[in-house]
């Protein structure tokens, strides 16, 4: 099973290392959850966060979850026997999003009412196999455009947090790639050969989305602004670390 593990090159263990001291995101003893999509980015964390538990002076369990919600082009059953091989407990939860979402939704896209349904199912199955930290997979690339979608659209500053707890308080979430560019996580996993399951959910894809929209605008400002990434992760820092304090259990 060893040799199944991919090793991050030493830049991205670095980053990676270092955004789990900065933002105080692993203490002894943490059961770990993952939420895997299948994707190049959660894959990529998965084995990441493997590397670092090896390495780490002291014991955190890792675990990982797969939400299906059953649509047409999204077939994450061959992580069942990966995840075997890898020898890590893994949780394949199946639920008719879109069955539901017809019966229940009012006055929201499909996408919003999955979102939240995924993540409602992650955290009924961190609660019943007792693991308090869910990891996800976004990088800086997904701030940098969630950061833009709300100074735009929403009105505020704001991006996804680094460390922060759930609404219940009960559970922690962490993004140890938030300092980590997308393009590095597209290289490891093609490098290592990783597994990914495409997701093609019509619903997601049957439109260009405002998240390419913004993806496609900083691809150019950065052609014309190499060091545009960089600014932004200092711009970003203070709103990343919003929940912290909470988090790690400081007033």
């Amino acid at each position: 099973m060893a040799n199944r593990w991919a090793v991050p090159s030493k830049k991205l263990s670095r980053l990676v290392a270092r955004t789990l001291v900065e933002f105080l995101m692993l203490r002894p003893g943490d059961r770990v959850l993952v939420g895997l999509s299948g994707g190049k980015d959660s894959l990529s964390l998965l084995h990441c966060l493997r590397f670092v538990q090896q390495r780490a002076p002291f014991a955190f369990e890792l675990g990982a979850v797969t939400i299906d919600p059953m649509v047409g082009g999204f077939d994450p059953s061959p992580l069942v026997p990966y995840l075997a091989e890898l020898g890590i407990p893994y949780f394949l939860v199946r639920e008719d999003i879109v069955g539901l979402a017809n019966e229940h939704m009012r006055g929201d896209s499909y996408c919003a009412f999955c979102a939240r349904m995924k993540r409602g199912l992650i955290y009924k199955t961190q609660r019943e196999h007792g693991y308090g930290v869910l990891a996800l997979g976004q990088h800086l690339d997904d701030l940098a455009e969630s950061f833009l979608m709300s100074a735009f659209h929403g009105g505020k500053l704001n991006t996804m947090k680094a460390h922060y707890r759930n609404d219940a308080g009960d559970l922690r979430i962490i993004r140890p790639f938030v300092r980590v560019r997308e393009r590095m996580l597209v290289d490891f996993a093609t490098q290592h050969a990783l597994p990914v399951i495409t997701d093609n959910c019509p619903a997601c894809f049957a439109k260009p989305t405002q998240r390419a929209h913004f993806k496609a605008l900083l691809a150019e400002e950065e052609r014309r602004n190499p060091q545009l990434f960089r600014s932004l992760a200092a711009t970003l820092t203070p709103l990343m670390r919003e929940g912290l304090d909470a988090a790690v259990g400081q007033p």
